[in-house]
């Protein structure tokens, strides 16, 4: 047991105060792991974690070249904005870029990056999959967009296997990095118009647009056969080439760093929790990139990235996130990281719930609440438990559905139909509204959760009960010296949490608690 045996004795008598007839679900699972193993020194601010994945669509309905007003308060409910950015976009033919318009599609990526920047929603562009060109030097019948991105019966092992995905990294850090001083002789934008009339593509560098590039999705991924998946020395080789073209040894315009230091390189998201696959990666680093002068360890990527999704453990429905193994498995890597990578960001850029009632991955309906307010109830509760073990940016799977309809796992997990918020994207909207730029302080109870949040001299409070059975209390919160308080209650099909005035008596305040968060927020006169 992670705790002792007074924090076990305050869960307890906390207990008492459940309301008549309930009891907690599976106390075994919720005392171990609600609170991290060990305190990050830094928290980032609450929006960081209020991420989603989505493409460029997701921007524009029938005009590529606007943004949709609807799409844009869809948007706004969010901080963070994981881009699937297909490689065949930016590079339609091998050596010629596109960026807006793309050539394929006609998107208009300086628009949407430009957008985000000022709306303060951070971009992380996920380079992923192969473009057409590329996957013709796979025989047929084995091209998959999926392949390992390097030219078919190269050697995977050697960085130089994947230049040509390098030279994309280049050419898009040099054009959304902060670098204005990049060699336009290695600029190989298309400026080619695509009909008479097109406004053609334009050199630009150092637009400042994104500060974040992942390279590639699930290279771990073992489903789809020994073509598509990547041991660890292999995508590490790959990792050192996007990086920095493996330490220049590749060439000028081959790398991100090459192009922008600053420019943060994520290493793609693991589609199995494995620590092991990134310890093999550390251990590659040390081999073939050796050590920094300081005596680090000279690595080919500045996040630790992973996805996980919170179900139980047959796989077959999803799980409240303090009843699953996501607080062990955020320990672990934070541990991985503080030992063995140097204190480096640890990022979960994919988890998530669907709504349909057949898929292994649902949320449930408890009580009155549909599961599309228990799809709300836990991923905003996940967002809670990642920033209080430690991760330092979440984004979830994703805006729109694949396929409402479909039963199948992540085929229901949007956060809005269209310009059509669900209750989930509206929990998002406000409570980034409210205290998106707030920090975490502390933890001050375990059931409920009671966590606290501070901007300047203002704090919030967060309070909720860590279970899946409907289960309520009464609690009392100290606010110290505070005489009057303020509760924030989430509203689904709204823009704003409605708020109430309270009183408090000595400084102290009496709540109905449930599993759905509140906030209350501590007024010193």
């Amino acid at each position: 047991m992670r705790h002792n045996f007074l924090i076990f004795s305050v869960y307890v008598l906390m207990l008492t105060s459940c309301s008549k007839g309930q009891k907690a679900a599976h106390v075994e699972n919720v005392i171990p792991d609600l609170l991290p193993e060990k305190k990050p020194l830094v928290y980032g601010t609450l929006e960081n974690h209020l991420g989603i994945n989505a493409f460029e669509w997701s921007f524009s309905e029938s005009n590529n070249s606007i943004i949709s007003p609807g799409k844009m308060d869809v948007i706004r409910s969010f901080g963070g904005f994981r881009h699937y950015l297909d490689w065949e976009k930016i590079e339609p033919e091998e050596g010629r870029y596109t960026f807006s318009p793309t050539q394929f599609g006609g998107w208009d990526y300086d628009m949407i990056y430009a957008w985000c920047k000022k709306e303060g929603i951070e971009i992380l562009s996920c380079l992923k999959t192969c473009p057409p060109w590329l996957l013709n030097s796979y025989p047929e019948g084995k091209r998959d967009a999926e392949n390992v991105p390097a030219p078919y019966g190269l050697d995977r092992n050697l960085p130089a296997s994947y230049i040509q995905q390098a030279r994309a990294g280049f050419q898009f850090a040099a054009r959304y990095g902060k670098n204005s001083t990049v060699d336009l002789s290695l600029i190989k934008v298309d400026t080619r118009p695509r009909w008479p009339g097109d406004p053609g593509n334009k050199v630009k560098v150092g637009l400042g647009y994104v500060n974040y590039i992942e390279c590639d999705n699930e290279r771990d991924k073992d489903w789809k056969g020994p073509l598509a998946h990547q041991n660890a020395e292999e995508y590490a080789a790959n990792m050192s080439a996007f990086y920095d073209g493996d330490m220049g040894k590749l060439g000028p315009g081959v790398g991100v760093k090459s192009a922008d230091p600053n420019m943060k390189v994520v290493m793609g998201g693991l589609s199995v929790s494995k620590k092991e696959y990134v310890l093999q990666m550390i251990a590659w680093c040390k081999k073939n990139r050796g050590y920094k002068p300081d005596g680090s360890v000279n690595l080919c990527f500045d996040v630790i990235n992973y996805h996980h999704y919170n179900n139980n453990d047959a796989g077959t429905v999803g799980k409240a996130p303090e009843l699953s193994s996501a607080a062990k498995v955020a320990d672990g890597y934070f541990a991985l990281a503080n030992e063995s990578a140097g204190g480096m960001e640890v990022w979960l850029t994919e988890c998530g719930y669907d709504i349909n009632p057949g898929s292994p991955q649902r949320a449930i309906a408890i009580g009155n609440k549909s599961a599309l307010i228990t799809q709300a109830d836990w991923s905003l509760r996940s967002v809670f438990s990642n920033v209080r073990h430690g991760l330092k940016r979440t984004f979830f799977y994703m805006l729109d559905d694949v396929d409402p309809n479909n039963g199948g796992r992540f085929a229901s997990s949007g956060f809005a139909v269209g310009v059509q918020r669900r209750p989930v994207a509206d929990y998002f909207y406000q409570v980034r509204k409210l205290m998106g730029s707030f920090k975490y302080l502390e933890n001050k109870g375990i059931d409920p959760i009671v966590d606290i949040y501070s901007e300047n001299k203002r704090k919030i409070y967060v309070l909720y009960i860590p279970d899946e059975i409907g289960r309520t209390a009464r609690y009392e919160l100290d606010l110290g010296n505070a005489t009057t308080a303020t509760i924030y209650t989430l509203v689904p099909g709204a823009d704003d949490m409605k708020l109430e005035k309270a009183n408090t008596t000595n400084g102290k305040l009496t709540l109905n608690v449930s599993e759905t968060p509140i906030f209350v927020e501590s007024n010193i006169n």
